[in-house]
Parts: structure tokens; C-alpha cells; sequence
């Protein structure tokens, strides 16, 4: 997901949605290792063996980033991690 979305949220209206197109690079002692882009349903999938890696969104400078941007993959098991843009708009 990433927001908000717009510089003045409503009650009724969402500030947030689907973060689309959107390229999350993995990265493990420094070194790239993985790299996938959002649907435009903002979903992603990447195969990582087990370990801690950075995570970044390329090409996005605005707002504080991605959270969380430290993953960890289990060893023997799928993870899912959901991650928050944030956009920079006030």
C-alpha cells in the first residue's frame, strides 16, 4: 500500500491505496539479489533464500520510504510481508 494519497483525507475517503508498478529491490550484504514490480493490485511475489535483507523501493525519493525495510525469510518456510509507501504528500 503507499499514502496518503491526497493532501487532505475525509473521513469517508481513503488516504491509501494499491502501491502499482512499484520496483522493491532486496538486498543482502549490500548486494542486489532480487528485484520484482507490484501488480497493479500492488501485489508482488520474489523467491529469496533464508536470511535478513534490506529492502528499497527504486526510484522513489519522496516521503520517509518503504516500511519495514528490513525483511527476514524463514528457513522452510513462505513469508508474507506487506509493505507501506509512504508518498511525502502533506
Amino acid at each position: 500500500m503507499e499514502g496518503p494519497t491526497a493532501p487532505v483525507c475525509r473521513n469517508d475517503d481513503s488516504c491509501e491505496a494499491p502501491a502499482r508498478g512499484v520496483i522493491l529491490q532486496f538486498r543482502r550484504r549490500g548486494k542486489l539479489v532480487a528485484e520484482t514490480k507490484t501488480t497493479s493490485a500492488g501485489r508482488y511475489a520474489v523467491g529469496l533464500r533464508p536470511g535478513s535483507y534490506g529492502v528499497r523501493a527504486a526510484h522513489r525519493r519522496v516521503g520517509t520510504g518503504l516500511a519495514p525495510k528490513v525483511v527476514r525469510v524463514p528457513r522452510g518456510h513462505v513469508g508474507r510481508v506487506d509493505f507501506y509507501l509512504d508518498t511525502g504528500i502533506q
